[in-house]
């Protein structure tokens, strides 16, 4: 039964990720064929309600297909300690509630960057194609990432993502409400460590399929590979070195 209990949560979370990016994969060719396909994106006219909800759920839907991979390792130990703590109880449903939580974080953020986004086109520092368009900005995006990435407060979140039974000790609460609050906390520590290496989307194009699976692969890694902290570094120096670079033109 425990077996069958992670497989089916292993399961789901892989389906998860498979289904947000066959929507992002969706909305990618749409942008590219606006001839053929309606209303998949904003244009270049100012927004209302429904252009909103379209770049939120994109939002919302990017976020599940980028970090639900990095958030297996701590779900599925997290069924396993129900499973162990409780075993007559529903490990399968308190994953759920703590996936959910763990989402609720990042559909937080995605509210935030819809509304950055929303600013953004108002003003025109992003093309209908949601590809920055003012060096400067971007070169600031990349230059704050990387200053982000030596910071005490990148390291104290990514250290939570990168501990995931001292997490799930430390933190431990029984009961459904418990395990939506884990996921919760998990899931802003996650943001926190975070937030602004999804900012670069708005350097290279939000709906850019090859850096958002960059992006994704890269907080994956971060989390779980020995020498993360050197890899947070390392990527810093680089965003930083990149966004002197792009914003040289304007500088100079």
């Amino acid at each position: 039964m425990a077996r069958t209990e992670s497989v089916v949560v292993a399961a789901s979370l892989a389906g998860m990720t498979v289904l947000a990016w066959g929507y992002l994969g969706y909305q990618s060719w749409a942008m590219d064929h606006m001839d053929l396909v309606e209303m998949a994106m904003p244009g270049a006219q100012a927004w209302g309600p429904w252009d909103l909800i379209l770049v939120f759920t994109m939002w919302a839907v990017m976020m599940v297909g980028m970090m639900v991979p990095s958030a297996t390792p701590v779900i599925l130990l997290f069924t396993c300690l129900q499973e162990g703590r409780h075993a007559q109880g529903k490990p399968v449903v308190a994953s759920g509630l703590f996936l959910l939580g763990y989402l609720l974080a990042w559909t937080g953020f995605s509210v935030a960057a819809t509304l950055t986004q929303w600013g953004m086109h108002a003003v025109m520092l992003i093309s209908p194609a949601m590809v920055g368009t003012s060096p400067l900005l971007g070169g600031a995006v990349l230059i704050a990432a990387g200053l982000y990435q030596w910071t005490p407060a990148k390291h104290a979140c990514l250290d939570h993502c990168r501990s995931p039974l001292g997490f799930l000790l430390n933190e431990w609460r029984d009961g459904a409400w418990g395990a939506l609050a884990m996921g919760v906390r998990h899931g802003l520590y996650c943001t926190g460590c975070c937030w602004l290496l999804m900012l670069v989307l708005f350097v290279v194009g939000v709906m850019n399929l090859l850096w958002i699976a960059l992006l994704a692969a890269f907080v994956l890694l971060e989390k779980t590979l020995p020498w993360g902290r050197l890899i947070s570094h390392t990527t810093g120096l680089a965003l930083i070195a990149w966004g002197i670079w792009i914003a040289r033109g304007v500088l100079v």
